[in-house]
């Protein structure tokens, strides 16, 4: 099977997953379920968010999604308990659909790494 197609596949499916889990079967988005992923690592599940709160989530996410590939790396954690990283490395100029394609297949490592997807 080719990477891409693979990617697809398993992107398709962590959708699903977390759509039917999380957002009564609506497609979640990119977006949504890197907000996601931000709640998951900061480990306070039933807390409501204000809007600066959910930007800092999605920064968690990114940053925890782009540590394999050298770009971050984890710190410590402040006395709220959110996690914060250093810059490794500077991400390169992407276009958007070059960048949405490295997030999916972040994402898609993550989901793999949990053993939430095969």
């Amino acid at each position: 099977m080719a990477r891409d197609e693979q990617l697809k596949e398993r992107w398709d499916e962590v959708v699903q997953k977390l759509s039917s889990q999380f957002a009564d079967g609506d497609h979640l988005d990119l977006d949504a379920i890197i907000y996601l992923i931000g709640v998951q690592e900061l480990g306070q599940l039933h807390r409501t968010f204000k809007k600066d709160d959910k930007i800092s989530l999605m920064h968690i996410a990114i940053c925890k999604l782009l540590e394999p590939y050298g770009y971050y790396e984890f710190d410590y954690f402040d006395e709220q308990g959110w996690p914060h990283y250093t810059t490794k490395a500077e991400l390169p100029n992407l276009k958007a659909g070059e960048q949405s394609v490295l997030m999916k297949e972040a994402v898609v490592n993550y989901f793999l790494e949990l053993k939430f997807i095969k």
